[in-house]
């Protein structure tokens, strides 16, 4: 690692065709097919570390492993748990892969907690993928859309961006659109 913010941070989502991470009652596994989990192994590949929330790890206890096709020992990528309250457990499925790094971070600072990364790849719940938009520290979104519609009782991708006016509004240009099985895969770059 180097000192000063990450190079690159990229926010990926997984969401229904109405922008909703998960149900009401929380379960979210799995909105997208195999044919996109498959690229977002290909994508944790490639970033230095994955940043997520401990709302992430107490809901789904994910590995966050990067386990693409055709590479039999892929390097891991760190892993960044936003735990303010220091409550991810000994036993998480994060800890089971012993080439990495895993570290919790207490204070808010996202920019804090990437800094010394060349590339970061978030994947986390709507708090975090908002206090992303909202420091401007997101440079891409890869957004993986499930051909279903969970509707407004669902949980947001994104939360509440306090937003005023129009202009003030995060802005991105899309790059490219993908099918993934029956997904659609889109990649957008920051424009301002």
């Amino acid at each position: 690692m180097s000192a000063g913010n990450p190079a690159r941070v990229t926010l990926k989502l997984a969401t229904s065709l109405d922008g909703r991470i998960a149900l009401a009652n929380g379960t979210s596994q799995w909105i997208t097919g195999p044919e996109s989990r498959a690229e977002v192994h290909r994508m944790r590949a490639a970033h230095a570390a994955i940043l997520t929330g401990i709302g992430t790890i107490l809901a789904d206890d994910p590995r966050l492993t990067a386990r693409p096709e055709g590479v039999a020992r892929p390097i891991q990528p760190d892993i960044l748990i936003m735990d303010t309250a220091g409550r991810t457990p000994a036993t998480a499925a994060v800890h089971a892969e012993t080439s990495r790094w895993v570290r919790l971070f207490r204070d808010r600072d996202l920019g804090a907690a990437m800094a010394g990364y060349a590339s970061v790849m978030i994947e986390a719940g709507s708090a975090i993928a908002a206090a992303a938009l909202q420091t401007g520290l997101v440079d891409r979104i890869e957004w993986f859309r499930a051909p279903v519609v969970l509707g407004g009782d669902g949980l947001a991708a994104i939360a509440a961006l306090g937003l005023e006016r129009l202009g003030a509004a995060p802005t991105f240009q899309r790059v490219s659109l993908v099918e993934r099985g029956l997904d659609l895969h889109e990649s957008y770059e920051r424009i301002s």
